[in-house]
């Protein structure tokens, strides 16, 4: 679906500090004394909330900076079968590489908003609740862990957030939301489709008085496809298969009037294959929360978040032959690594001074650990070669925050936060094994670092019909562990790792009028100029370091990341729905010290041009069908721009139909028009998913006595 969209899709402003399991969202999602799930499509789109951006249940219309909605009512909509593939709908928003997770590890599927310098790491912060769901070690995202049936909605906030969020949120934030839980429901969700894809998930809840549970599972299967282009196929080359399996247990609880209390626990298991013998990747993760939120009238909100998570990657590398016609294992990499944190905020009753003032304050503290044990495979050994490799480290991370939400009158509002950081590198070794016997010890030296985040924001309505919004931030990013210690490999081509990295740091600002029209007709334009200081780039080396690395991960310099949303939204009548946005990227290198030839060039694996155009027509009683557009513009794969990619239209297309009681029959294609096109071209080049079509069925509310559907309502984005 297509970028910011009204009158559903909403606008937020950016004025929190971090608090990783956030006091806005057990507000949001307080145990309600219902027994019914309210539909969300039946809600006005003025008078609809959003907890993201201030902590706080604000209306859409009162919040100073960009954010888009996607509700649970366009999910279901939507012809994407995964998590990645839903964000990637909007043109703000992507992956490092153009590939799905379902052909693609987590390795190579880091969120990147607005063009912010893509990479294998996430330079976007993704969160599940509050909980921080970047991965320990590498900032990875494991999008398949996150069961469709159990969320509610997406908010995505493509700007600068350290203020808000701390490290990791320098390009913004990407946070999903569970389901309300009620009950007793049962739904269920079945498929299949071509390159062997089989789908099946259920969500079971239920509510007893002031408690309340849920459990929800998923599982996945797909043969994948040929990711290698023909002609440069060779013997070694198949199809792309995968599967996972995710499980989700959730309980809430009114203790009293003014206490609640929750908790939850889930696991993934994922195997992928890269499309030889020796590329298989696989992931196990589990990971808890628990959250406690006491409201009192005259000392305001107080919310206490604890979480922790244990997961263990594996990834094969294969060493493969010119031709293609074999591989041998080139490498076998195992990274175990662990998390544990927490946060205390203060969310402060309302003041009247000079206006409205709502104050928030909060500490929060991270720790995460982990190791990469790589095992080698050389093609020839002699006394001195070198056959294993283990590093590992710690980093512990930590922030405090305050906030000011000040209303002057119903048409100014502005937000100052200021948020100060610090983070500490330490355990780090790294022990080289050879085949004489020897082995070669290294101790990294411990570093500690600090970092001062603001950020301010306004919302100005000299008319009701017209809304103006300006922020200008501060943001950074620390280096991963997996950065810092772990190479890799894509394709023929390895890039060591540095313990020398430093942190990333953004400025940015960025400004945007909305405006409504008759008809339901909404459009908004926004402009947006960051410059990234010493990003953490992968950048060609003049000569091979000695293991043959031909890239190494640097802080390339300065680069400069400027360029314009556009976005229009018209609710046609009751059951139709157009939407249209485009964003325009400009993303160019303008320092690198020792690396001149790299000024001026584009940064990669992000086009500049990027747009979506949407049509929905939805009648319970008829049909439901969505069909999208999506385009994308030329880019390049490696930081010299010499390895281009052009771009691509992709049409989508989504039919559902009601058969009887609470059973839906539906049908989805991505890519209809099978168009093929490049993902990457790291070595060997690489393509893009085919035409991808699935049948299926839904049971709705198997429990509940009100009907299988309900009337349509606003626009989703």
């Amino acid at each position: 679906m297509p970028g910011p969209r009204a009158p559903s899709r909403l606008s937020l402003p950016f004025g929190l500090g971090l608090a990783l399991l956030l006091p806005g969202v057990a507000a949001a999602q307080a145990v309600p004394p219902v027994e019914t799930e309210p539909e969300e499509e039946q809600v006005p789109s003025e008078t609809r909330t959003v907890v993201t951006a201030t902590r706080l249940p604000r209306p859409l219309r009162d919040v100073p900076a960009t954010t888009v909605v996607i509700p649970r009512a366009e999910m279901e909509r939507s012809p994407t079968l995964t998590q990645d593939a839903l964000i990637r709908t909007l043109p703000s928003a992507a992956t490092f590489r153009r590939t799905p997770s379902l052909v693609a590890d987590p390795t190579a599927q880091g969120l990147n908003l607005r063009g912010l310098a893509p990479s294998g790491v996430a330079r976007g912060l993704v969160l599940l609740d509050g909980l921080p769901f970047n991965d320990p070690y590498g900032g990875w995202v494991f999008w398949r862990a996150l069961p469709r049936l159990g969320l509610d909605h997406v908010e995505v906030v493509p700007t600068g957030g350290s203020a808000l969020y701390g490290s990791a949120a320098l390009g913004g934030v990407v946070q999903w939301f569970s389901r309300p839980i009620t009950g007793p429901v049962l739904d269920a969700d079945v498929s299949a489709g071509n390159l062997g894809t089989g789908f099946a998930a259920a969500r079971i809840a239920d509510r007893w008085g002031r408690v309340g549970a849920a459990l929800e599972v998923e599982g996945l299967t797909s043969n994948g496809y040929h990711i290698v282009p023909e002609g440069q196929r060779g013997r070694i080359d198949g199809d792309t298969p995968s599967e996972h399996v995710s499980a989700q247990a959730r309980v809430e609880a009114a203790a009293t009037d003014h206490l609640s209390l929750s908790a939850r626990a889930g696991v993934f298991r994922e195997v992928q294959n890269g499309g030889t013998q020796h590329t298989v990747a696989s992931v196990d993760l589990a990971w808890f929360a628990a959250n406690a939120r006491l409201r009192t009238d005259a000392a305001g909100a107080f919310e206490l978040g604890l979480y922790g998570r244990t997961q263990h990657f594996a990834q094969d590398r294969a060493r493969v032959t010119p031709d293609r016609a074999f591989e041998t294992r080139s490498a076998l990499q195992d990274v175990p690594a662990n998390d544990q944190g927490g946060s205390l905020v203060w969310t402060g009753p309302e003041l009247a001074l000079g206006g409205r003032h709502v104050l928030a304050a909060g500490v929060d503290v991270r720790r995460s650990h982990g190791r990469a044990d790589e095992l080698l495979f050389p093609p020839t050994y002699t006394a001195t070669t070198l056959y294993a490799r283990n590093t590992r480290g710690t980093q512990r991370s930590g922030g405090v925050f305050v906030q000011d939400l000040y209303t002057v009158s119903p048409a100014l509002e502005f937000a100052g936060t200021l948020r100060w950081d610090t983070w500490r590198n330490f355990d780090g070794r790294q022990l080289e094994s050879f085949a004489n016997g020897t082995t070669t010890a290294t101790a990294y030296t411990p570093r500690t670092a600090s970092q001062l985040s603001p950020r301010m924001a306004a919302r100005v309505r000299p008319r009701e019909w017209l809304t103006l919004r300006a922020s200008a931030y501060r943001a950074f990013r620390a280096p991963t562990l997996n950065e810092l210690y772990r190479p890799f490999q894509v394709g023929t081509v390895l890039t060591a790792a540095n313990p020398d990295l430093g942190a990333e740091r953004l400025w940015g600002t960025e400004a945007g009028v909305e405006a409504t029209g008759p008809r339901g007709l909404t459009g908004r334009v926004t402009g947006f100029w960051n410059v990234l200081d010493a990003p953490v780039t992968n950048v060609t080396l003049a000569t091979p370091l000695p293991g043959g690395a031909t890239r190494q991960r640097q802080n390339l310099g300065r680069a400069r990341v400027r360029g314009v949303e556009l976005g229009a939204d018209w609710r046609v009548s009751r059951r139709w729905t157009a939407l249209a946005a485009y964003t325009f990227v400009d993303p160019v290198v303008t320092r690198a010290p020792g690396q001149p030839d790299l000024v001026g060039r584009q940064l990669p694996q992000d086009p500049r041009h990027r747009g979506a155009l949407a049509l929905s027509f939805d009648d319970p009683s008829i049909v439901s069908v969505t069909a999208q557009l999506r385009v994308f513009g030329p880019q390049y794969e490696d930081d010299l721009n010499t390895r281009g990619m052009g771009g691509a239209a992709v049409v989508d297309l989504f039919v559902s139909r009601h058969l009887f009681w609470k059973v839906d029959a539906f049908g989805a294609v991505e890519n209809l028009f099978d168009r093929r096109y490049l993902a990457g071209r790291a070595g060997v080049d690489t393509l893009a998913p085919p035409l991808q079509a699935r049948v299926g069925l839904r049971l709705r509310d198997v429990f509940s006595e009100s009907s299988a559907r309900a009337a349509p309502g606003a626009p989703g984005r």
